[in-house]
């Protein structure tokens, strides 16, 4: 039951970074999304939620390999 939470709790913010990469490519293509008034706006929110998402999936695996030792001595 735990790794499927854990699975569950790294799924949502990659599903949040895949969104993010969406709203990015829409401004690109000027579609605009509903609850955004302007494309930059929508880019914005984008790169936050990618940012956000990514790095929280980044910070679980360098947490996962610091515990494992799998690092190199410059992160520890």
């Amino acid at each position: 039951m735990i790794r499927i939470f854990a699975l569950i709790i790294l799924l949502i913010p990659g599903f949040l970074a895949a969104y993010g990469i969406k709203l990015m490519r829409d401004m690109v293509f000027g579609i605009l999304q509903s609850p955004f008034p302007y494309l930059w706006m929508q880019f914005l929110a984008g790169m936050l939620l990618f940012l956000l998402g990514l790095g929280f999936v980044a910070g679980f695996i360098l947490y996962r390999d610091r515990k494992r030792n799998k690092v190199q001595n410059r992160f520890k």
